[in-house]
């Protein structure tokens, strides 16, 4: 199956006219998937103009709302649009900028407050045949996930995977996730790493990839290259965006220019697996020796240098 490409308009939502035309050139670029804002109700209830508008003009390209903090916009969105994308940093939580220390219960209760919260949108986008992206965001983890996990790939993949699981109680599945950082280390790590803790929950869901803010012209497409091309190279990813600080229909060559490279998804044997690893990528840790005359073991650790062709050295 193809990796899709998709784009985010940048005009005010409620200016549909605006909104339709940059759609257009987006999609006449080539863009698959278009994703539009809706920070309010008003403005999820405006996706239905904006893609009554589209139709009428011969334009059938799934539309995909964005929602941040406002948990009754995404619901009249699933109602409307193809996919709704909502951030678990701040779909349930505001950020305070607070610390607080949870206990394993107090813990639990916000999970079940999350639960309660989400929910209904779980229900409302089964009910419509409505996708969702959950997608985490480096900067905007709540001040939950950071107090526990700190301002790391996993606080990410378990802001995300504490949604997944909800999903997953109401029997939908209709999902794909994010891990988006500007950060191109951490964004691979993040993805890498919700890869690994999905395979040991018996999870297996698409991937939309990006680099958030990557910035614009040259420095703005290697930064999208090297985040989103790596993780191409592992073998994942089904959608992706690359995010420029230019208008949204010139992204499109972009990130086709990087897809040339994985037009084709053929089968393979499948690969036999270890039963058992020393290492493990998620765990820095030093690796077992045995100690020879002086180095190794439990010895301090030395370090050595091949001083062979220097012309001269100074003791």
């Amino acid at each position: 199956y193809p990796i899709r490409v998709q784009s985010m308009t940048t005009t005010d939502s409620m200016d549909t006219k605006s909104t339709v035309e940059q759609s257009i050139r987006m999609i006449e670029a080539g863009c698959e998937y278009v994703r539009i804002t809706a920070p309010s109700i008003k403005e999820a209830r405006n996706l239905a103009e904006i893609k009554k508008e589209l139709r009428n003009r011969g334009y059938t390209t799934p539309i995909i709302a964005d929602i941040h903090f406002t948990p009754n916009a995404a619901l009249v969105a699933a109602r409307i649009v193809e996919k709704v994308r909502i951030n678990p940093g701040n779909f349930a939580d505001r950020k305070k900028f607070q610390k607080i220390e949870y206990t394993d219960q107090s813990y639990k209760d916000e999970l079940e407050r999350i639960h309660d919260r989400f929910a209904p949108l779980v229900k409302e986008c089964k009910e419509e045949g409505c996708a969702l992206r959950i997608g985490s965001n480096h900067g905007s983890l709540s001040d939950r996930i950071l107090s526990r996990y700190g301002d790391t790939p996993l606080g990410m993949v378990e802001s995300a995977m504490e949604f997944l699981r909800i999903c997953e109680d109401y029997n939908y599945y209709e999902i794909v996730l994010s891990m988006k950082a500007s950060n191109t280390r951490v964004m691979v790590q993040a993805y890498r790493l919700l890869v690994n803790k999905m395979d040991a929950e018996g999870m297996n869901y698409p991937l939309h990839l990006g680099v958030t803010e990557a910035g614009e012209g040259e420095d703005g497409r290697i930064k999208s290259a090297v985040g989103i091309g790596t993780l191409l190279e592992d073998g994942l990813g089904d959608t992706i965006r690359v995010s420029l600080t230019e208008e949204p229909e010139y992204e499109i060559p972009v990130a086709k220019t990087l897809l040339e490279r994985y037009t084709h998804r053929s089968e393979h044997e499948k690969i036999a697996g270890h039963s058992n690893y020393d290492l493990s990528p998620f765990e820095y840790l030093p690796r077992i020796t045995h100690s020879v005359l002086n180095i190794g073991g439990d010895n301090v650790p030395r370090v050595m240098a091949d001083l062979a062709l220097e012309p001269k050295i100074n003791r």
